[in-house]
């Protein structure tokens, strides 16, 4: 079965001058008891940040967080004693774990462009931890699905996380296809960067989504070059 959520069903929020945010879960002040999380996956916010500005020092623990860096660049630092920069094609992966604080600056003249996603973990009273790579997703590997972030450690040259979960990117060429092989227990979360795909033949453009249960196939065809998010997810686990 397949969910269809169009871009116009995306909670806008712009807390700050410096900040234009879209909440595809319950998040912050908006709160809905039925789009709270799919499997793991508690938040996926889609953030454009002004230059020369971002988030100060704040709290986080037990969620695994993810950055997908789209255009711009982003000052990170922690109380781990973490300071890098994450620039475009890079991912990040913080593990907040038992506790920590952190803050994401934009100190570019440029604006800067982010998928955040945060992952319920699944363990929880794990140590903070933190990892980065730069995987040049945004330009490479044509037509496939790249594997970003995994909790399956059979993959290599990916970021891992705490999670029975793993984050694909994929660019794709009009008239192009991915098959996606999954399981009834398993979900899949689609979310489109640009471009327009059918998804099982479901038509979905730039920002839209799509949330998948009880299927064998993920069939992908674009229709006009695409980027987008795939993200496998287990439909079951103790802890949500």
């Amino acid at each position: 079965m397949l969910k269809y959520i169009p871009a116009a069903d995306r909670h806008h929020a712009s807390p700050a001058s410096w900040l234009n945010s879209y909440f595809l879960f319950s998040f912050a002040d908006y709160f809905d008891r039925d789009n709270m999380h799919f499997g793991p996956l508690r938040v996926f916010n889609d953030d454009s940040v002004a230059a020369n500005s971002g988030f100060p020092q704040h709290p986080h623990s037990e969620m695994e967080i993810v950055t997908l860096v789209l255009d711009g660049e982003i000052t990170h630092e922690d109380t781990m004693g973490n300071k890098t920069t994450i620039k475009a094609g890079e991912v990040q992966r913080m593990t907040a774990g038992t506790g920590l604080a952190h803050s994401e600056m934009n100190r570019s003249d440029k604006a800067l462009h982010l998928y955040q996603l945060w992952f319920i973990p699944s363990q929880k009273g794990l140590a903070p931890s933190y990892e980065q790579k730069d995987l040049g997703f945004l330009s490479g590997n044509k037509n496939e699905l790249v594997p970003l972030v995994t909790g399956q450690k059979v993959l290599e040259d990916v970021v891992y996380m705490n999670s029975n979960s793993t984050v694909y990117w994929a660019n794709l060429g009009e008239g192009n296809e991915i098959e996606f092989k999954t399981f009834r227990i398993r979900l899949t979360f689609i979310y489109v960067k640009e471009g327009i795909i059918f998804v099982n033949g479901t038509e979905l453009g730039p920002n839209d989504q799509a949330r998948m249960t009880d299927e064998d196939v993920v069939h992908i065809r674009a229709d006009k070059a695409a980027q987008f998010v795939l993200i496998d997810l287990p439909a079951t686990e103790a802890n949500y």
